[in-house]
């Protein structure tokens, strides 16, 4: 299950560092390309609320493969693509598959190590994360560098064969229990969230005003956020079993999390993009060699996972993740300093350190802090909403990224720039660097960017500073053949 968990961060990383390329190799405009990874984040986030219950009902085993199936199907057709639009419908099916896989992975956690032990599975969890974040970007790189952006898709179907033969052998049927789903509520956030994305992503290239007819992009927002309203209201009245318990959020160190997590999603979905893009278009430097400004953040993490996860055992863990979290913004800020067209390339890998030792000291700890407490009868939606949270946080992060970075582009190298900058071309790997007039204003743009997920992750660690206290004996102890209760 690791292996498809692992295969989904990989994809993820690859696409950030590919952006560029699949820019040029489709000959489309950067808001276009974005939206090939805004709609594989929408079409992840939204089924996840359910699909956690899926796995509580029909088995996280089975609704494991069905996702994992999906998604290699998916990264088939990726790699096919021949244009633009049809890339972000494969990336939607995509997303529907990593939707499918993801709560299931850690619901397995939840439910079959006793809370006390649970801090150390979550290192592993931790472990896969730093590993694709090393490998992801390399090769991504290399693959780009080799045989073009088509590529970072084909790889996943090996890779997506393996991951089922093994899940077939060696993951266990873990107990299930019946569920009624609330499909109303499935619509209601489904149309919630398209509506405010859609709003934040394409608002400056309707001005902000009139899409078609009465149609406006502040009205899609507003509209999308009563839709999102209704949603709570009817997930607390409603008689039948709802897709979100609310009770879950009873538990304070539960809801402390799922807030945080939202500010992690928002913030490392959004940095990666400005970055990838002042490297590449004004550094001049390939997929691969951007990539590998990333290793020292991948291999810090990798190192530090373990310590962590024995230190979140052992210990009170409440201001763990606020270390991790203050200083992912610390290695953000460096960018921002940092981010000059001649800026000697090494010193750029000082941030990339202090990201690892933050990515380190947030992920397994939040996990961890946040599921502490969570009953068995509880694993699949608790996976479900803390996993939605961060999702729901990476698709605000990408769509307001592509907003802002459009919008700064407008304003610093005028409408003309912003509409067609690095589109054309010829495919392929390298690009090539921006005309040196154009690199001092397009480079500002990309640091002024980089400020807001740096001041969201700050955001995160003021919430993270209300966890409780964990409990020091816990009478919840999960064992794979313990039945879970059907009361929610």
């Amino acid at each position: 299950m690791v292996l498809g968990f692992f295969m989904i961060l990989v994809d993820t990383t690859i696409v950030s560092v590919a952006n560029p390329s699949i820019m040029q190799g489709l000959e489309t405009t950067m808001v276009a390309t974005l939206w090939a990874t805004s709609a594989y984040l929408l079409a992840y986030a939204v089924p996840l609320l359910i699909t956690g219950r899926l796995g509580d009902r029909f088995g996280t085993r089975r609704i494991y493969l069905l996702g994992l199936a999906v998604f290699t199907l998916a990264s088939l057709a990726c790699g096919l693509a021949h244009s633009i639009e049809m890339l972000i419908l494969a990336r939607v099916a995509q997303g529907l598959g990593a939707s499918l896989m993801t709560p299931q992975t850690m619901a397995v956690i939840t439910r079959i190590f006793p809370p006390r032990e649970r801090g150390s599975a979550m290192a592993v969890w931790g472990v896969t994360a730093g590993v694709a974040t090393l490998v992801g970007p390399i090769l991504g790189g290399f693959l780009l560098d080799a045989w073009g952006w088509e590529w970072i898709f084909f790889i996943n179907v090996p890779v997506g064969v393996l991951a089922f033969i093994l899940a077939m052998r060696f993951v266990p049927k873990l107990p299930t229990s019946a569920h009624r789903f609330d499909w109303l509520g499935v619509i209601l956030s489904a149309v919630g969230m398209f509506l405010v994305v859609f709003g934040i992503q394409e608002g400056q290239s309707y001005e902000w005003g009139a899409i078609w007819g009465p149609v406006t992009i502040w009205g899609m927002i507003i509209t999308g956020v009563v839709v999102l309203a209704l949603f709570v209201v009817w997930q607390r009245f409603q008689r039948g079993e709802p897709l979100i318990p609310l009770q879950i959020f009873r538990d304070r160190n539960f809801s402390v999390g799922s807030a945080a997590i939202v500010t992690v999603g928002f913030s490392v979905t959004g940095m990666s993009l400005p970055l990838m893009f002042y490297l590449q278009l004004v550094r001049g430097q390939t997929p691969t060699q951007s990539a590998l400004m990333m290793v020292p953040m991948a291999v810090l993490s990798i190192a530090l996972a373990r310590p962590v996860g024995l230190l979140i055992d052992r210990r009170d863990p409440r201001r763990i993740p606020v270390i991790g979290l203050v200083l992912v913004s610390a290695g953000m800020l460096g960018y921002v300093l940092l981010m000059h067209p001649d800026t000697p390339i090494w010193l750029l890998l000082i941030p990339s350190v202090i990201l690892g030792v933050g990515n380190a000291f947030m992920w397994g700890p939040l996990a961890s802090l946040t599921t502490f407490s969570l009953k068995p009868s509880l694993a699949g939606a608790g996976s479900g909403v803390y996993n939605t949270s961060r999702q729901v946080g990476a698709v605000l992060g990408s769509a307001a990224m592509a907003m802002l970075m459009n919008s700064r582009i407008s304003a610093l190298l005028g409408e003309q720039a912003a509409a067609g900058i690095g589109g054309g071309g010829e495919g392929g790997g390298g690009l090539a660097a921006l005309p040196a007039p154009l690199q001092e204003s397009f480079t500002t743009a990309m640091m002024q960017s980089l400020m807001m997920p740096m001041g969201v992750i700050l955001v995160g660690a003021f919430i993270a500073l209300w966890f409780a206290p964990r409990p020091a004996r816990t009478g919840e102890i999960s064992v794979p053949d313990a039945a879970p209760s059907r009361s929610y």
